[in-house]
């Protein structure tokens, strides 16, 4: 993965989702409210790699702001008909994720909370899933933001990352006595 950071500029984040149901992940901020913010993905290679859907997150409170499968009108230049987007004439200061899925894992409601199409999901690699999905590469820009690390989450691992956190806040409260 690519990790970048700067302030108000064309950042570019990559790495690969093996599976349907893997959901990649860019955090970002703005130190001020934006006026010109892109967000999008060039990840389709004219369908030479996988259909990317798109959706942009509040991080403070997790509500989804925008989601959307195919929207290459961001940048001409790198974008193909399935890859998808979002130019926001305006931003508020805060912070911000960018979520990258493969298309029909869509977000399941307004929050992140409620997760994903196929989370829960036994894990198919994308070859196998659809013959459209003909490689895993992923691939994000940003322009106008600041940035800070990006985190690939697999489907399977954002479910089982709740519970263990459940599991140990009750185990760490328990003594054993020999």
């Amino acid at each position: 993965s690519t990790i970048g950071a700067a302030q108000a500029s064309i950042l570019h984040f990559e790495g690969d989702i093996a599976n349907h149901n893997d959901i990649a992940r860019v955090d970002f901020s703005l130190a001020a409210g934006m006026t010109d913010v892109s967000v999008w993905t060039d990840s389709s290679q004219s369908n030479l790699n996988f259909d990317p859907l798109a959706a942009l997150w509040n991080a403070n409170t997790g509500e989804r702001i925008a989601e959307n499968d195919d929207n290459a009108s961001i940048n001409l230049l790198s974008q193909t008909a399935f890859d998808s987007g979002f130019h926001l004439t305006s931003l508020a200061a805060g912070d911000y994720f960018f979520t990258l899925a493969v298309s029909d894992n869509f977000a399941v409601g307004s929050t992140i909370s409620k997760g994903f199409s196929f989370d829960g999901t036994t894990p198919i690699p994308l070859a196998d899933w659809t013959p459209d999905a003909k490689g895993t590469h992923w691939s994000i820009w940003l322009n106008g933001v600041d940035a800070i690390p990006t985190v690939p989450i697999p489907g399977t691992v954002w479910l089982l990352g709740s519970a263990m956190l459940g599991l140990m806040s009750i185990f760490r409260h328990k003594t054993v006595i020999l």
